[in-house]
């Protein structure tokens, strides 16, 4: 009987019987998948292998035979991994993150400033992967954080106080952020991780443009200290009914100044499109498939190429963050998309906000405000068979706070139609309602969608300081919000103080409500 290594705490490799000394670098490499009874991530007696289980090589898409095994070609600078299936779960390390893969890499990572893989030597000649069984029901939730981006360890700090503490013993089953985890200095991460795991449930990532090795010439370096600490790139698993696609976007074309910050794009290789194909052609279309991304889908340069894969699928949404505002988008026709229906892809809120700036609060912590008026937060996932809805969640608040309603204080009654009020509701879409009326009365007046800057945005950003004190930024430049509706106030014959109710429907059509008091005088 074949027996493995114990697990390392970062690259989650079960490794047996290491090659000859001196043999030549084989062309294949080949493992078993196996039920981990104990869960010690060694593969003792009557511990046998799992039939039917995915395991890829980042291009190559195989499935285990009938006793578990595994091939696969190799390279010297190859990441495999088991795609997690239904039912069964990896190993996790301290920070609960996902033991998943084994990377090949024999003379280890070029050298970077943050540090990558260590030489792994010779192929071993079987990667095994432990699994163990999990209950996993048809309707869950996941949590989903857009960029946390912290640059420093007081902003690991925020991200704690802000929004770890009120997740911790959540009911979710797990988690993921969608890239930019750290702001360029990756020595951050382990911090981060460590913050990020009290919230007590496993936790994927997504590579962001924050994310890579700068000091790299071109995109095959760029992940060295990812791939050291999160594993591969780009990979996939199931939970439940749902089939889960993590993808690499960022392309780093090399440094274009001195800092060695700029230089990347948003697209895919060809290599990863392959990936996707195979990976996708071995998944059911009954299973709802979720692509998680950090740059938005439609800014991809080459967008078209990853929706001729998934236009014709019946369930598939994608799900991105990047640009520190909250979006929904439905890809359409005109866009370049050839499937039945629209797609949609949800830009989500991010966890820093608008990069955790603005005036602090009584904790010390930035407001940080997105520059589309929201609030920042995170996004709750619900999943049921091969439907999702997706709830906004802004950090500290309640979980119905989902709107924000401007008017001024006071206003003449004879002014009622020449003044404006402004709704921006945060999950709102091109397909929500929004309508208004005076205490619970008379008919509802319906506000139109505008692409305007938000006036309570704006307001804020005026009255803060140009030059905060450190540490303290000032707030980023507004945008003009792409969920903000607008419309004058209702009419109304009594003056004194009044309850604007307002009513208004999601992205997935569920009603929310709101109320701004305001005094109107007489004329």
């Amino acid at each position: 009987m074949t027996r493995s290594l114990p697990l390392p705490l970062l690259l989650m490799l079960v490794v047996v019987n290491l090659l000859p000394a001196g043999a030549a670098e084989p062309t294949l490499a080949s493992g078993v998948v196996f039920h981990d009874k104990n869960r010690n991530g060694l593969r003792d007696p009557g511990e046998p292998g799992l039939s039917g289980v995915r395991v890829s090589n980042q291009r190559e898409v195989t499935r285990t035979d009938p006793k578990g095994r595994w091939t696969l070609p190799v390279s010297n600078d190859t990441t495999f991994f088991v795609i997690k299936p239904r039912g069964w779960m990896t190993p996790t390390n301290a920070h609960r993150l996902p033991q998943f893969y084994y990377v090949h890499k024999p003379q280890g990572s070029p050298s970077v400033k943050y540090g990558g893989v260590k030489p792994t030597g010779p192929l071993p000649a079987s990667i095994d992967f432990p699994l163990h069984p999990q209950k996993e029901p048809s309707r869950f939730q996941a949590l989903f954080f857009g960029d946390t981006q912290p640059r420093d360890l007081r902003e690991v700090e925020y991200i704690a106080h802000d929004t770890v503490e009120e997740l911790v013993g959540t009911s979710a089953q797990f988690g993921v952020t969608l890239g930019d985890v750290v702001f360029d200095d990756l020595s951050v991460m382990e911090p981060l991780n460590a913050t990020i795991a009290l919230i007590g449930v496993p936790w994927w990532n997504v590579l962001g443009n924050h994310d890579m090795n700068y000091d790299v010439s071109d995109d095959r370096d760029s992940d060295e200290t990812w791939t050291r600490i999160y594993g591969p790139n780009y990979y996939s698993f199931d939970y439940g009914p749902v089939h889960f696609v993590a993808l690499d976007n960022v392309i780093w074309g090399g440094a274009t100044n001195l800092a060695g910050t700029g230089g990347y794009t948003g697209g895919m290789t060809e290599t990863q499109l392959e990936w996707l194909k195979n990976d996708l052609d071995l998944t059911s279309p009954k299973q709802l498939v979720v692509l998680m991304m950090h740059i938005p889908l439609p800014d991809l340069t080459n967008r078209t190429d990853l929706y001729r894969l998934i236009e014709q699928r019946p369930y598939c949404i994608s799900i991105s963050g990047h640009t520190h505002w909250q979006e929904h988008r439905f890809i359409k026709r005109a866009d370049g998309w050839r499937g039945p229906e629209p797609h949609h892809h949800i830009i989500t809120v991010t966890v820093c906000g608008s990069w955790f700036t603005g005036q602090p609060d009584a904790l010390g912590i930035p407001h940080t405000t997105m520059r589309d008026g929201a609030p920042n937060g995170y996004a709750i996932l619900n999943f049921r068979e091969n439907k999702v809805t997706v709830d906004f969640k802004a950090s500290r608040q309640p979980a119905d706070y989902q709107m924000n309603i401007m008017t001024p204080e006071s206003v003449a009654l004879s002014e009622l139609g020449r003044t404006d009020v402004y709704v921006n509701v945060f999950n709102g879409s091109e397909r929500s309602i929004v309508e208004a009326r005076w205490n619970d009365r008379g008919p509802w007046r319906s506000l139109h969608k505008v692409l305007e800057e938000d006036p309570a945005y704006v307001a804020a950003r005026k009255r803060e300081p140009e030059k905060p004190s450190l540490p303290y930024r000032q707030l980023s430049a507004p945008m003009k919000s792409p969920h903000l509706w607008k419309s004058s106030l209702p009419p109304i014959s009594t003056p004194g103080t009044h309850a604007l109710r307002v009513r208004a429907t999601d992205v997935h059509g569920r009603w929310h409500k709101s109320s701004r008091v305001v005094t109107l005088t007489a004329p």
